[in-house]
C-alpha cells in the first residue's frame, strides 16, 4: 500500500535527487575560472587566521631554511599551524659555452614565504630554525603579505614563457652562435628588452653592419 499511495511524492523526490549534481556541477567551475592554482592558496586563508609571512635568511640559503623549517613543522607537529613554505622561483635560460640551459633564478634571493597562523609556538618554530635571521616586519611584530602580493608572486612563478638571462651589455663584444652569421663577433650595439632582441655591429665585407638577432642567439666573449 505505501508504495501506490504517494506516487507523486515518489517522482517527486527523485527529481529533487537529480537536480542537487546538477547545481554543484555548474558552480564547479566558477570557482576554478581565475586560477584553480593560486585560489587554492590565497582562498584558504578565509577559513581561519592562516597568512603569508616573509622571513629573512642569508642568500643562498633558502633552500636549507625551507628543508630546516619542513623538519621542524613535522617533528614538532606543526602542520596544523604551518601549513607551506615557498621560495618564489622563476624559470630562466641563459646561453653559456654555446649551449642554452635552463636554471631557477631566486625572485627574491635571501627571502622565504610562510604560510601560517600567527601564535607564539608558531613564531618560536620558524624564528628559531636554523638559518633564519627573522621576520619581515616592523620591529618584533611580523607583518603578513596582502593577497593581492601573494596572487602577483604566485603569477610571476607559474608564468608559461621563462625568461632569458642576458650576460652582455652594450659596447661589449659578442659571439653569434646561431643564423646566418653564426660563428661572427661584433660588438653589441643595442639591447631591447621589450622584443628580447639585440642589435650587433658585425664587421661584414669590409664594412660594419648592423645585425638584429634573438638574445639566445648571442653570447659573452
Amino acid at each position: 500500500m505505501a508504495a501506490t499511495q504517494n506516487p507523486e511524492s515518489q517522482d517527486s523526490k527523485e527529481e529533487q535527487e537529480q537536480v542537487v549534481p546538477e547545481t554543484e556541477e555548474l558552480a564547479a567551475p566558477a570557482a576554478d575560472a581565475a586560477d584553480p592554482t593560486i585560489d587554492s592558496i590565497t582562498n584558504k586563508e578565509d577559513d581561519d587566521d592562516r597568512a603569508w609571512f616573509v622571513i629573512h635568511c642569508y642568500s643562498g640559503y633558502e633552500n636549507k631554511v625551507r628543508h630546516n623549517l619542513e623538519q621542524r613543522i613535522e617533528s614538532m607537529g606543526m602542520k596544523d599551524q604551518i601549513f607551506d613554505v615557498i621560495i618564489p622561483t622563476q624559470e630562466e635560460i641563459e646561453v653559456r659555452d654555446g649551449k642554452r640551459r635552463s636554471i631557477e633564478r631566486h625572485v627574491f634571493p635571501g627571502y622565504v614565504l610562510v604560510n601560517m597562523n600567527m601564535s607564539e609556538e608558531s613564531w618560536y618554530v620558524v624564528r628559531n630554525t636554523p638559518g633564519v635571521t627573522g621576520f619581515v616586519g616592523m620591529g618584533n611584530d611580523p607583518i603578513p603579505l596582502r593577497p593581492e602580493e601573494v596572487s602577483e608572486i604566485l603569477r610571476q612563478m607559474e608564468a608559461d614563457a621563462p625568461t632569458i638571462k642576458v650576460t652582455y651589455k652594450s659596447g661589449e663584444r659578442v659571439r653569434i652562435i646561431d643564423g646566418p652569421f653564426n660563428d661572427f663577433h661584433g660588438v653589441v650595439d643595442e639591447i631591447d628588452m621589450d622584443r628580447s632582441k639585440v642589435r650587433v655591429m658585425v664587421n661584414f665585407f669590409g664594412r660594419s653592419t648592423p645585425v638584429e638577432l634573438d638574445f639566445l642567439q648571442v653570447e659573452k666573449i
